[in-house]
């Protein structure tokens, strides 16, 4: 697949190493020559410095043979114009463009987007997507990952195994047998900085990360059984009063009837902006470093302190201040890949990684074969997928356990007609289910390949 990607920056970045990482031809484009010189530095990519929407600079980086373009400049407009030059000049057949503002996506000026105005194919809202995710965590608190798939009957969690855990030194095997009943499987293990796709024999260990797809009802009986029974967060106090920490904010306002909220927001006049479009929550202006504001907020008596601001250091550390505060739960927005490792020794519950949920977004589009939903995890070492299943594929039609699967793949559930199925032994797969699979990157184009639409269908 030819891709060009516009923009240098750590959305663009990350994409750029994916799909290069997967011999694809990727060419990125950005204004600046200091980014190009250290991507192109550290990744097999062709880095063309220029601007991102100008016809000759997408010339230079071959647009008029690409299969895709994807626009993810730090500036809303400019990705709208790569996409709308993409199409009118050079018939681009998929266009997904990142945009921020939340103005172009109001629902009333939907149209905006059609091909008879601007042909924008995907679009990708960085605070939309960062804000759905903290809402997830915030109902789930006892998991640190969570992502919803088929049709919201399957959710993705990871957990960590704690002392308590009462399944630690437990083989897998003996779970089914202890919970028969229960609609859940592991597919992944995280452990002293190896992700693997455990076997039956295998037993968990405190302080490994473990991923396990459930339906949505047995979530929370599910973390029961990892010892994780936090009730869903009613009294929160949001840090950082940006684009995520309000729509954070006003959709808690909005779903969750007892939900009390306070947010704290260092700049006054944007604090005075906020307080306008909130009805119940209590905003203060200060600093979410400063220990008498966060106890003027209430934090030692709220179930958790979110910190959505857009410094990494910040959120790290006010997550630290509340958790010697007394707080039981606290989540950091993080941008840095190397801060996840540090963020969970300084005993802070949960973190959310802005590039990496807009990488998953746009992974989602880029996969071949008939993908749904794609979700990336551990800074990429592995990928939650749900695809379909069509009549050509190999799956189709035969027991799981006479079916040779990579051991770097896990199926962790399948959809079908409304029903959720955790998948044993003598389950087959029909055409159309929808697999929710755990695949380790190396695994990944193996996938792609079994949900691939064959010649001989048509």
């Amino acid at each position: 697949m030819k891709v060009v990607i516009c923009g240098a920056g750590q959305v663009g970045f990350g994409i750029a190493e994916r799909l290069a990482a997967e011999d694809n031809d990727v060419a990125i484009v950005d204004f600046s020559p200091r980014l190009i010189q250290q991507i192109t530095e550290v990744l097999d990519v062709r880095g063309i410095v220029g601007h991102g929407a100008h016809p000759d600079t997408l010339v230079q980086a071959g647009i008029e043979q690409a299969d895709m373009i994807i626009a993810a400049t730090l500036y809303d407009e400019v990705n709208m114009v790569a996409c709308q030059v993409a199409h009118s000049l050079f018939n681009v057949p998929t266009k997904i463009a990142r945009i921020r503002s939340q103005s172009y996506l109001e629902p009333h000026w939907r149209d905006l987007f059609s091909n008879e105005n601007m042909p924008i194919d995907v679009i990708i809202s960085p605070e939309i997507e960062v804000g759905e995710m903290v809402l997830r965590r915030l109902e789930l608190p006892g998991a640190f990952d969570t992502v919803s798939f088929a049709d919201n009957h399957a959710v993705v969690a990871g957990v960590t195994c704690e002392e308590t855990c009462p399944i630690v030194d437990t083989p897998l095997s003996q779970l089914t047998d202890l919970f028969p009943d229960l609609k859940s499987v592991i597919v992944g293990v995280y452990r002293d900085g190896r992700l693997f796709v455990p076997r039956s024999s295998d037993q968990l260990l405190v302080g490994d990360i473990a991923y396990f797809v459930a339906a949505r009802d047995q979530v929370r009986r599910t973390l029961g059984i990892f010892g994780h029974e936090e009730r869903e967060a009613n009294r929160v106090v949001i840090c950082g009063g940006g684009n995520i920490g309000l729509y954070v904010a006003r959709e808690l306002e909005t779903r969750q009837a007892s939900a009390r909220v306070k947010l704290i927001e260092q700049s006054r006049d944007r604090a005075i902006t906020i307080a306008d479009q909130l009805q119940r929550s209590v905003v203060l202006h200060g600093s979410a470093l400063d220990e008498e504001i966060l106890r003027e907020a209430d934090a030692a008596e709220a179930d958790t302190v979110v910190a959505l601001t857009n410094n990494d250091e910040v959120n790290v550390l006010s997550c630290v201040i509340a958790r010697r505060l007394g707080v039981p739960s606290t989540l950091a927005l993080v941008n840095n890949r190397a801060y996840p490792d540090l963020v969970r020794s300084l005993g802070i519950t949960a973190h959310v990684n802005p590039r990496q949920i807009t990488v998953s977004k746009i992974l989602q589009h880029v996969r071949r074969g008939r993908i749904r939903g794609v979700h990336s995890i551990q800074n990429g070492m592995a990928e939650i997928i749900e695809a379909e299943a069509l009549e050509t594929s190999p799956l189709v039609g035969r027991p799981l356990r006479e079916i040779l699967l990579s051991d770097d793949m896990r199926i962790g559930a399948i959809y079908r007609n409304g029903e959720l199925i955790i998948p044993r032994g003598a389950t087959q797969i029909q055409a159309h289910d929808r697999i929710v699979i755990f695949a380790m990157q190396k695994a990944v184009r193996q996938v792609e390949q079994m949900f691939r639409v064959s010649i001989e269908f048509f």
